[in-house]
């Protein structure tokens, strides 16, 4: 899992088009990351359309958003033309990346259940430097803590 002060491991998952995005094709920008169980459900409605609704002053801080889920790519094409969302969503059946950044699964009395991906965010600076996270987090939430720390990168440069 990354840490924050750490640079963020690269990988590379298809986008709702079926097409190829790598983290590292970011390089230079400020990315947003967020992770979310289920496309077209209450909680992921609230926090995709949230992103959505503030995308415009997360783009004025040369900053992008990635949404992430075991979802599979046809099905994340259907949402994101739903909900009118301009990011891209990232379809990681696998869970490979979603493991490796510890947001796969449920803790219940400290067992981990592997049922879906826990919802999540990360803000990583244009260094490819992780800045900010929260694994486990409620949908608005993430939305806000993830938009104060872009915010912030922009106050300290």
């Amino acid at each position: 899992m990354p840490s924050v002060g750490e640079i963020v491991p690269d990988f590379e998952l298809l986008n709702q088009n079926g097409q190829a995005v790598r983290l590292s094709d970011y390089r230079g920008s400020r990315v947003i990351i967020f992770a979310f169980p289920k496309a077209n459900t209450m909680g992921c409605n609230n926090q995709a359309c949230s992103f959505r609704d503030v995308f415009p002053r997360i783009e004025s801080h040369n900053a992008i958003v990635l949404g992430v889920s075991s979802d599979s790519v046809d099905t994340l094409a259907e949402w994101k033309e739903r909900k009118n969302l301009q990011y891209d969503l990232l379809s990681d059946p696998d869970h490979k990346m979603l493991d490796a950044w510890d947001a796969w699964g449920f803790n219940l009395l400290f067992i981990k259940l592997p049922i879906s991906a826990t919802r999540s965010y990360w803000v990583i600076d244009e260094r490819g430097i992780l800045v900010d996270q929260q694994i486990g987090v409620r949908p608005q939430e993430s939305v806000d803590k993830a938009l104060t720390a872009v915010e912030g990168l922009s106050r300290a440069n």
